[in-house]
């Protein structure tokens, strides 16, 4: 009698617990919503989650707050999300460095896959390797492999952070060609296009967003482009395996995450509401002019592409040898 008692008394909590989950995600949101961005402001992952933002807060009813937390390759700004309160009120904007970030660290204090829960991809954009030409005079990728082989050591590539995707693509760059670059890196696209416009470092492998505004006016100049094909933002720039180079194909991503355990009414909510936003032609007008492509997916879809490029790239990190303490 008691054993059933206990029993009754669980399965009624458990009932109460579920509706009290049930009402609150009902009443959601009551209150701003807060997008964590993993770095600096001004750089192509602020633009794309102010973009989504505030679109997001007109269509929810209330305001949508852009926080910048930059630090440690992004992970310092999943990891507070990550242990935030999951109630659909603290969002990351998330990106591909999320997935290499695992292989990279030898220990972080969150797990991406376990501890984030995956709402939407949102956009994407190519990487382009670019120099500037005041302090470097090539003008192709041979050209920079020769002049990079002549001086071991002595060209500097910039990068988003330790184990972002710039580092790790500067990583391939040199792997591929046999050559020794010296790596700087800074915790965001805007202290990194700074140096790289003083002369401070000699090239990146940057996102086009923070980059085209620079090329066409002559201040740094693209000499490939990541992706398998050209992009229409830069369409006389090649490929960097139409320059020889054939382990390339990467892109920068970026999507939406809550911590897990939000419940699914919260999110299903909103990713039916950022989806809204990102098909639409205000929102692909404002990335766009920084040569951003909207993407959009369910979570579902999303989970699978963090899955797969995690995987991708612990294979790089580990052919590389890179390693972050």
């Amino acid at each position: 009698m008691k054993h059933r008692l206990t029993r009754r008394a669980v399965l009624a909590a458990g009932a109460c617990l579920g509706l009290a989950t049930a009402a609150s995600a009902q009443e959601w949101p009551a209150k701003a919503i807060t997008i964590v961005v993993p770095f600096p402001a001004g750089g192509t992952t602020d633009l794309v989650a102010r973009a989504l933002g505030e679109q997001l807060g007109k269509s929810l009813g209330q305001p949508v707050i852009v926080e910048n937390k930059p630090g440690a390759g992004t992970t310092l700004g999943a990891d507070y999300v990550a242990k935030s309160k999951p109630d659909g009120y603290t969002l990351l904007m998330g990106a591909v460095h999320h997935t290499i970030a695992p292989s990279v660290y030898k220990k972080l204090p969150y797990d991406f896959v376990k501890d984030l829960a995956p709402i939407t991809t949102v956009a994407m954009v190519p990487n382009a390797l670019v120099v500037n030409p005041e302090v470097t005079s090539v003008k192709t990728v041979a050209e920079l492999v020769a002049l990079a082989k002549a001086s071991p050591g002595k060209l500097s590539f910039g990068s988003n952070g330790n184990g972002t995707a710039q580092h790790l693509i500067g990583t391939i760059f040199q792997n591929e060609t046999g050559t020794t670059l010296l790596h700087v890196p800074y915790k965001g696209s805007a202290p990194l296009t700074a140096d790289l416009l003083g002369g401070q470092v000699n090239m990146s492998f940057d996102s086009i967003t923070t980059l085209t505004q620079h090329i066409s006016t002559g201040r740094l100049r693209a000499l490939a482009v990541t992706t398998h094909a050209r992009t229409p933002f830069l369409p006389d720039v090649p490929t960097m395996e139409e320059s020889g180079l054939k382990e390339f194909g990467i892109e920068t991503w970026y999507g939406v995450l809550a911590p897990a355990g939000t419940p699914r009414p919260i999110v299903d909510r909103l990713n039916a509401r950022m989806l809204a936003v990102i098909k639409s032609p205000e929102f692909a007008k404002r990335v766009g002019t920084g040569g951003c492509e909207p993407l959009g997916s369910s979570p579902a879809d999303f989970a699978a592409r963090i899955s797969t490029e995690t995987a991708r790239f612990a294979k790089i990190v580990k052919d590389g040898k890179i390693q972050v303490e």
